[in-house]
């Protein structure tokens, strides 16, 4: 990874902008105590002062602006990719060990069997034309960087841009502090909210998660068969990384579109670009929700009721004549039966987590309620 440090000092005193080990990376200078914020990912003993750290942000970001690029950080388990322990491999994943599938690989050394999500080649070469790109990973340093041999084989996308736990400034959280990015210019796709630090939530896509080891599913308590065990895949055309890749290039056409020149920066920033996209996706629609929160639970504060306005849907707790769909866990209920008399949606929650994952209304009839 390019970085450029400040000439040394001369007789004006020197501000100790970053440190190798305990030597100023300016003066050279041998200092009593660790300051500043360590980037070991880059250099083993790398620790830059905050001033250093901003200086470094806005002279990558104006070259990349220059370039019509944005940053985006990319998490690995259940997003890029699914791995397993070999133990772990149940009886009806034993075919593995002997597939000639291209995006199936054994790890001996590691004791490890990954599996690529597909459509991930292409998205990595298509993302790689709008963005600079990390990998932030809560796995360990080696297993980032065996993933990240797997995902960029020729080094043409991440350039030492590969950060894991051991690199992280707060125990498990990942947090931007340690990305040389500005953050009204950076984009993060998980599968886990919770893994970020709230302040970086806005940045955030949400992905869902691709499980296709059955040690995967036993991991988030999923009483069902995996991918691998009914030898199935997603789609490479319509699964969740081409349809992050329609989301990632209408945010950057709409952050660029208005861009003049490098001033214009200022007043753009690509959360509140991400947040216009999201509206649009559910943009029309008005829910009331029947059966779908345990009683006595403030509404406000379910988190499907956030996610529905997050999406530009409006909710709300009672029915009336502007109602368009009927979110109910029970097909039984006063407002369900009301639905299918008046001819509204009548849909289950999932309709909406789906219509988030995919950034897309989906089709109300998939996901009908239970009897």
């Amino acid at each position: 990874m390019a970085m450029s440090f400040p000439p040394p000092t001369g007789k004006v005193s020197c501000t100790h902008p970053g440190t190798f080990g305990d030597m100023c990376i300016c003066c050279g200078q041998r200092l009593a105590e660790e300051t500043g914020v360590s980037f070991r990912y880059i250099h083993k003993g790398l620790r830059l002062c905050n001033d250093e750290i901003a200086r470094l942000r806005d002279n990558d970001l104006k070259n990349l602006l220059r370039h019509k690029k944005l940053y985006l950080v990319l998490d690995l388990d259940h997003t890029l990719l699914n791995s397993t322990q070999f133990m772990q491999l149940t009886p009806e994943e034993d075919y593995l060990q002997n597939s000639s599938n291209d995006s199936l690989f054994k790890l001996d050394c590691m004791n490890t069997m990954t599996k690529l999500r597909p459509f991930v080649r292409e998205f990595l070469k298509e993302a790689s034309q709008m963005f600079e790109m990390y990998i932030y990973t809560m796995g360990d340093g080696l297993y980032a960087k065996q993933m990240a041999k797997l995902l960029d084989p020729g080094g043409d996308y991440f350039d030492g841009r590969i950060i894991s736990r051991d690199d992280g400034t707060e125990r498990n959280r990942k947090g931007l502090d340690i990305v040389l990015g500005q953050e009204n210019a950076v984009l993060i796709l998980d599968d886990t909210e919770k893994a970020w630090t709230t302040r970086h939530t806005e940045n955030l896509i949400l992905m869902e998660r691709y499980h296709y080891f059955a040690s995967s599913c036993s991991q988030f308590g999923f009483n069902c068969k995996s991918l691998s065990q009914i030898q199935s895949d997603e789609s490479e055309s319509d699964g969740a990384l081409a349809s992050t890749l329609r989301v990632l290039k209408k945010v950057h056409r709409m952050f660029f579109e208005e861009m003049v020149d490098d001033d214009d920066v200022n007043g753009r920033d690509v959360r509140r670009v991400l947040c216009t996209v999201r509206k649009d996706v559910l943009k029309g629609c008005k829910i009331v929700f029947s059966r779908v929160f345990p009683t006595h639970f403030q509404a406000e504060n379910h988190r499907l009721w956030k996610m529905a306005q997050n999406l530009g849907a409006v909710c709300c707790t009672e029915r009336d004549s502007s109602v368009t769909h009927v979110v109910s866990a029970e097909s039984g209920t006063e407002k369900s039966r009301w639905a299918r008399k008046t001819g509204r949606f009548l849909v289950d929650p999932r309709w909406i987590e789906a219509s988030n994952y995919f950034w897309q209304r989906q089709p109300e009839d998939n996901f009908p309620v239970k009897q």
